[in-house]
């Protein structure tokens, strides 16, 4: 009996992708099914944000960069061994709910939960988004900072087409640059929460 080709477990298998539980399930047959399930599992992890197990596997996977804007707030990072899959890799949308995520995991780690912190540790796992996915299509983050780190990212990124953020005055410059060089942009909702004259680019 000869196998079907991968291309056609794919299609079957995304027939199930809003169905996690018995996608997982198919997930553990073997190697091969595995390696097409993983992808379609985290392409939209958003209503599981929320799970802390989801923000500590996205804080894994922060580069030195990104885990250099945490210092200031003194957070300890799990040091676990990194996961199997490079799972950020497939994640197509990120959105408010990361915000859930963050302060669950705050909740349980027992820190102090405020705003400063939480928005720290978003903008970390925003950039690691960014630079690890390479299926991210829509970024819709609720009150959030852009800074140099972010705005680099993007800058680099040729796969968002949908934008909804909030940015600071000074940072009008590198949006105008990413809007100039990323042509793949269809939407973008700006919100202006600060002003200012300095400009980081």
């Amino acid at each position: 009996m000869t196998a079907l080709p991968n291309e056609c477990y794919y299609q079957i298998f995304n027939n199930l992708r809003h169905n996690h539980k018995n996608l997982f399930s198919c997930a553990l047959v073997n190697r091969q099914w595995c390696r097409i399930i993983i992808p379609i599992l985290w392409s939209e992890p958003n209503r599981y944000f929320k799970d802390i197990r989801l923000i500590k596997i996205f804080l894994l996977t922060l580069n030195f960069e990104e885990q250099a804007l945490l210092i200031p707030f003194k957070i300890n990072l799990p040091n676990y061994p990194k996961p199997l899959f490079e799972y950020t890799n497939y994640i197509t949308s990120v959105d408010y709910k990361l915000y859930n995520g963050v302060r669950n995991w705050l909740r349980y780690e027992r820190y102090k939960i405020e705003n400063e912190l939480v928005n720290a540790i978003v903008r970390s796992l925003t950039g690691m988004f960014l630079r690890t996915s390479k299926n991210l299509k829509y970024l819709k983050l609720n009150d959030y900072i852009c800074d140099p780190i972010i705005l680099g990212y993007l800058y680099e990124n040729t796969t968002i087409t949908s934008i909804d953020i909030s940015f600071k005055s000074k940072a009008i410059g590198g949006l105008v640059k990413i809007l100039y060089k990323n042509s793949n942009l269809s939407t973008l909702n700006l919100t202006l929460i600060q002003l200012g004259s300095e400009d980081w680019y």
